[in-house]
């Protein structure tokens, strides 16, 4: 489960898979995809780095862990593949978004028009057992997604940081460039979303941050339709 990168990911990340944490966490990993049906597809496990490169990060939304049903994980926080019934917690978004900057929901929550445009949709945990929230929770992976965000942190280029509910927040901590932007609030559950996520305007706020810095802004837009994959 080291990954092969087409982008600067490849050199930014090769002295971590080296670690022997990691090395641990690999070893943990094939005996859970042998012996358990596990989320995503191996193959799709570093997805918001393959892309989402590095140097083109300008918003990172990060999640907690993969969707843990059939058909819905693939790599990215919060986005569900083709043809997948749309999670409460993108319902919720999709209403911010439309409220906050106008775009109208869409029938499908594959968020890869996102990450195409320099949003990482980073889990702190990569991978998850069918029906079992939170399950990979100690095999290590913390240690290595807080890695990537301190690597994001050091970035020159201004990054907004959108931290959604109290185990996003906990990551504030690892964001000490001044240059960046960090946006939190409640997260979008159905069970929070009343409690600060409704009308927190992240997208705007996020825009507004990167035209301000000289950076093209995101289309957070959704196009109506994408092939089913």
């Amino acid at each position: 489960m080291a990954a092969t990168f087409e982008n600067d990911w490849q050199e930014i990340l090769k002295d971590e898979f080296e670690k022997d944490y990691y090395k641990e966490l690999r070893k943990k990993l094939i005996q859970e995809y042998r012996n358990f049906t596990v989320y995503p597809d191996m193959y799709d496990l570093f997805n918001a780095f393959h892309h989402t490169a590095y140097k083109d990060i300008k918003v990172v939304i990060l999640g907690q862990d993969p969707y843990h049903e059939p058909g819905q994980a693939h790599g990215l926080s919060f986005s569900v593949l083709p043809g997948a019934k749309i999670p409460p917690s993108l319902q919720n978004i999709y209403k911010e978004l439309e409220a906050d900057i106008g775009c109208p929901p869409v029938n499908h929550g594959y968020l890869k028009s996102w990450a195409d445009q320099g949003v990482m949709l980073l889990n702190s945990t990569l991978s998850v057992r069918k029906s079992a929230a939170n399950s990979h929770k100690n095999l290590g992976w913390e240690t290595f997604t807080d890695e990537v965000i301190r690597m994001i942190n050091k970035k020159d280029e201004p990054v907004v940081f959108i931290l959604w509910g109290n185990f996003a927040k906990r990551k504030k901590n690892l964001i000490t460039n001044p240059k960046h932007l960090i946006l939190e609030s409640s997260h979008p559950s159905p069970f929070s979303a009343n409690y600060g996520f409704f009308g927190s305007k992240p997208f705007s706020k996020a825009n507004t941050f990167l035209e301000e810095n000289g950076i093209k802004p995101i289309n957070w837009c959704l196009p109506e339709e994408v092939d089913e994959l």
